[in-house]
């Protein structure tokens, strides 16, 4: 009998190592949602090994498939992972709050990024997050698409998002087609997971989910009250949209400009202001809940638009995850895995080619591998790589 292969230790943590790290990330991760993944990958599977890369990409899949900010939702699973539910709820706050105060900031005068310095600056973000999502998708693929058949499958789902089928449809056929995959193409979890949630909790987490649904709608309407108006309307557009990032703007503009709660000019200058800041857009609420008017607490309202906006997202995270452990076992769900696995890595390429829309010159192209480089090769910190090649950028803008 052969001795099952040494994995990362991912059950040992505290809620706040998970808070320090994340708070960094929350800092320091620019380039949406994609890019996060990226950051996520060098920092948790890479470099400190809280989780296995097959790990890493079944928390990927599931979190494209639920309504929410993917990127949160893998932050946050990856939290209860490491230190149980006050890890999650670390990993949330810590990467949420960097962006939440800079927005709400904005929201009272801040301009940030204006001329051709911060212009310059911004677009040397965005490079780097080209490298670092090339980076998590080579890392990954070595591991989820080795081979021909899982190759083929990873380009098939990147076809599928390419052309604008989505990436649940590429997920589900990624799933499907691993029914098809050898049997040793299917990568078979070799150990438990823990994410220190019973599953009671998912239990209430689902009711919970509903209430919070179909209660405050009815509540409002019954008792006006403006509280209770902009928690039902944000929180229906972040338990809603699939997709998250930019998918979320048009139904936040339906939510706050068409009411007349936040005008058309201001709701797009707090939108060109997200585009320049760290973490998750889904931020962009903690700036438009300070910016409605008329309102005598626009701070509280802005930490209730935050809060309500990504609740539902991390309540759907809560009532998967405590039953996934059990049910990867199950060989049928091995060989979905495979397959959906593979699908993972192709999503993230597709994903990737629509980052490349930043590399307008051949400095941008020469930046972007120079990045790629540092982190491949030479092993840099990702900060040190987002400091240096912004600063380049940024020389490159006043030249």
């Amino acid at each position: 009998m052969t001795e099952a292969p040494s994995v990362p230790d991912i059950s040992h943590g505290t809620a706040a190592e998970v808070f320090r790290i994340f708070l960094r990330l929350g800092v320091l991760s620019f380039g949406g949602p994609i890019a996060h993944l990226g950051y996520f990958h060098t920092e948790f599977v890479q470099r400190r090994r809280w989780c296995p890369e097959q790990t890493f990409a079944e928390i990927v899949a599931l979190a494209q498939s639920l309504p929410g900010p993917a990127s949160s939702q893998v932050g946050f699973a990856l939290g209860l992972l490491r230190a149980g539910l006050p890890g999650g709820l670390a990993a949330w706050t810590a990467f949420t709050m960097p962006s939440a105060l800079l927005m709400l900031a904005f929201a009272f005068g801040h301009q940030f990024f204006t001329g051709r310095l911060g212009v310059g600056v911004l677009h040397g973000l965005q490079l780097v997050a080209v490298a670092v999502v090339a980076q998590a998708i080579l890392a990954m693929r070595k591991s989820l698409a080795p081979d021909l058949p899982r190759l083929a499958l990873a380009a098939a789902a990147a076809g599928i998002v390419y052309f604008g089928l989505g990436t649940i449809a590429a997920i589900a056929a990624g799933a499907l087609a691993g029914l098809l995959l050898p049997r040793s193409a299917t990568i078979k979890p070799s150990h438990p997971l823990s994410f220190g949630v019973p599953r009671s909790a998912a239990i209430l987490a689902a009711a919970l989910f509903i209430v919070l649904l179909c209660g405050p709608p009815v509540a409002a309407s019954l008792w006006p009250s403006q509280p209770l108006a902009v928690f039902s309307a944000f929180y229906r557009t972040g338990a809603l949209v699939f997709g998250g990032g930019h998918v979320v703007l048009p139904l936040l503009e339906s939510a706050v400009v068409a009411p007349g709660w936040v005008d058309q000019q201001s709701f797009l200058s707090g939108y060109g202001a997200a585009q320049a800041l760290p973490g998750p857009l889904f931020t962009f609420a903690a700036y438009l809940g300070a910016a409605i008017r008329p309102s005598l607490h626009p701070v509280e309202l802005s930490a209730l638009a935050l809060i309500a906006i990504f609740l539902p997202g991390l309540l759907l995270v809560l009532v998967v995850l405590p039953f996934w452990s059990a049910l990867r076992q199950r060989p049928l769900v091995q060989s979905l895995l495979g397959g959906v696995n593979a699908a993972v890595v192709g999503v993230l390429f597709a994903a990737f080619l629509g980052c490349c829309s930043v590399l307008h010159s051949f400095a941008d192209l020469a930046l972007a591998l120079a990045a790629l480089l540092a982190l491949l090769r030479w092993k840099l910190p990702p900060w040190i790589v987002v400091v240096t090649v912004a600063s380049l950028s940024a020389l490159v803008a006043v030249a």
